[in-house]
This record gives C-alpha cells, sequence and structure tokens, in this order.
C-alpha cells in the first residue's frame, strides 16, 4: 500500500517537471510569430452580376400574396355597400330634442299637451319621505318610492297661470321672473324678455319690497307712455319716487326663495311658483305642481308663461294703437300728488 502511494506521487512529479519545461521553452526560445495572410476575393468590373432566377416556390407565394390582397379588397367594397344600404332603412327622426330650443322658441300655451309635460320629466316628484301632504291632491300614484304628479293637473294649473300672466302684461302690469338655482339663468332671463317684465337669477336680498326705500334708495327712473316710447320731460318731476313693486312675481324655485314669497304676502303682490312634492303650496297664489329639479321642466314652464307675457304685451300695443289705453292720460302741469293719485287708481 505504501509502496502504490509513492509510485503515484513520483509519477505525479514527472508530470508537473514536463510541464514546467514545457512553460520555459516558450519563454526562451528566440523564433518570431508569423502571421498569415488572408485572401479576399476582389471583383473585377469586367465581371456581370448574375440575377437569381426565380423559383416556382416564390412565383407560387407572390400569386397567393397578389390574390389575398384583392380579396381583401373586394370583402371592404362589399361591407361600404352593405353599410350604405343600412343607412336607407329605418325611420327618419325629425323631432329630435335639442336643448337650446326651449330658449330659442319656447312652447306656447296652446303647445301645452301631456306629452310635452312627460318628455320634460315634470312629472318625477321626490321620495315618499319627504312628501308635504297638503301636495295629496296634486298626487297621481306612487313608483319605486317616488311620488308621481298627475300631468292633468299639472297642463290645467299651467294654462290658468298663464291666464294670469297674459291678462296681468295686457294691463302693463311689472312682472317679475326669479329663479336663483345653477342653470336657470338662460331661462329666467329669457321669459322676462318675452314677457317685457324683469328678471332676478341670483340671490334675493331682503327686504328688497317691506323696506325697499332702504335697500334699494332711488332707483333710475324711466318714464314710457302706452307705446312704450320713453318720456324724458317726467323723469325730473318723478325722480324722487321710490321704486315700484311689481304687479305679480313668478318663483321657478319656492323652497329657496320663502323670503321673496313671505314679502309678497305682506304686500299683496300674487305670486306663480313650481310647487314639487316636498313643498308648501300654500305659500304662493296660483302653483303649478310639477318638478322644481329639471331644467327641462323649468324650461317648458317658464317658456310657457314668457309666452302668455308676450301675448298680452302684444295686445296691449295694439290697444294702445287704437286709442283703446289702461289708465288715465295725464299731463306735464300736474303736481306730483295728482299723477300718483292717477297712477293708482
Amino acid at each position: 500500500m505504501i509502496v502504490r502511494q509513492l509510485c503515484l506521487w513520483q509519477s505525479r512529479q514527472l508530470l508537473a517537471l514536463n510541464r514546467q519545461a514545457y512553460a520555459l521553452r516558450r519563454f526562451l526560445s528566440t523564433e518570431t510569430e508569423t502571421q498569415t495572410a488572408v485572401e479576399t476575393a476582389v471583383q473585377t468590373p469586367s465581371e456581370e452580376p448574375t440575377t437569381p432566377i426565380p423559383s416556382e416556390t416564390a412565383l407560387e407565394s407572390s400569386t397567393a400574396a397578389l390574390s389575398a390582397r384583392g380579396t381583401a379588397r373586394e370583402a371592404f367594397w362589399k361591407k361600404e355597400e352593405r353599410r350604405k344600404q343600412f343607412r336607407r332603412l329605418g325611420s327618419v327622426v325629425t323631432d329630435a330634442y335639442d336643448p337650446g330650443d326651449l330658449i330659442r322658441n319656447p312652447p306656447k300655451p296652446s303647445d301645452i299637451t301631456l306629452e310635452l309635460l312627460l318628455a320634460s320629466q315634470t312629472h318625477l316628484g321626490h321620495s315618499t319621505s319627504r312628501w308635504n301632504p297638503q301636495n295629496s291632491r296634486y298626487i297621481f300614484g306612487i313608483r319605486d318610492g317616488i311620488h308621481i304628479i298627475s300631468l292633468d293637473v299639472t297642463a290645467a294649473y299651467l294654462r290658468r297661470a298663464a291666464k294670469v300672466v297674459e291678462e296681468v302684461a295686457a294691463r302693463g302690469g311689472i312682472i317679475l321672473f326669479a329663479g336663483t338655482r345653477h342653470g336657470q339663468k338662460r331661462t329666467v332671463v329669457r321669459a322676462a324678455e318675452l314677457a317685457g317684465g324683469y328678471h332676478i337669477f341670483e340671490r334675493w336680498i331682503p327686504g328688497s319690497l317691506t323696506n325697499g326705500e332702504q335697500i334699494l334708495g332711488h332707483c333710475e327712473v324711466k318714464v314710457v307712455n302706452a307705446l312704450d316710447e320713453e318720456l324724458p320731460e317726467y323723469a325730473e318731476k318723478l325722480e324722487d319716487n321710490p321704486a315700484l313693486k311689481p304687479d305679480l312675481v313668478v318663483c321657478l324655485n319656492p323652497i329657496e326663495n320663502v323670503v321673496l314669497l313671505r314679502e309678497c304676502g305682506l304686500n299683496n303682490v300674487p305670486t306663480i311658483g313650481i310647487i314639487d312634492t316636498d313643498a308648501d303650496p300654500t305659500r304662493v297664489t296660483y302653483p303649478i305642481p310639477a318638478n322644481d329639479d329639471s331644467l327641462r321642466a323649468v324650461g317648458v314652464i317658464a317658456g310657457v308663461l314668457g309666452r302668455a307675457g308676450e301675448r298680452g304685451q302684444h295686445r296691449r300695443l295694439a290697444a294702445a294703437k287704437q286709442g283703446v289705453l289702461e289708465y288715465r292720460p295725464t299731463s306735464l302741469n300736474l303736481d306730483l300728488w295728482e299723477i300718483w293719485s292717477w297712477d293708482y287708481m
């Protein structure tokens, strides 16, 4: 055993010596390394390039690609033809809803229909937990926990309110439209322009009617005749007069304008208001049961009342041209007391 290990160790030593001698010979040799040149083929100008000849498989693949492209093109044009044919099918919509139509061309009192009120969402009330029991006569039923307002009642009360606005405008009365909710500005301004009245779309200042001399002060005076022509010679005589009070107030959101309705009640000013199922109908003189949260419903109601006021103004101007007046004419040499006494006769 010892002899075998010794021989193994000796053989390893001999192998290591041969490896070291080979390494030493590499460093002690004087021969120089030579690099073999790499031959590169250079094409002479006289040689012409050879064009590869297409094989049968390449021709078949290109033909298949062209046929697939033509098939896709035909399928695309067939699809376009079908689309053109489908566009001719079906009904043509002529009466599409446009939100700006209620501002540009509001409906007239004669255009009031149940279909118009239903499309305007005037029948939707509040949840049954928020209802006012005084509105039970306006409620048609309950659906999904929401009160449904009767459209027959809404149409009847809206026609009555339109008749009131028309008669007040025909007699030269002052009509005030009030709507202070977000989004009601254009509707209020348009209704006031049609009716020849005034509008307010911001916060109502408390005391404007009950204490108008202190709140509003002395406003600018504008005197007109029966044909709405301005008379500047009366301005100096009436410049110290207090602000006039409206003859009719149309409130589009009575819940937020309780102070306004209260002041109108103290000054015996009749009011028209949109009454939802959670509002108090006794706060206004002429209630209109409808949805006061829908801008479309508010736009329809305000447009109808504005058109009614416009019709009243046309009646007044037509009568004035024929010499029929709703008041006793005054002259410039009268004193202030006679003018005020005749104005309120």
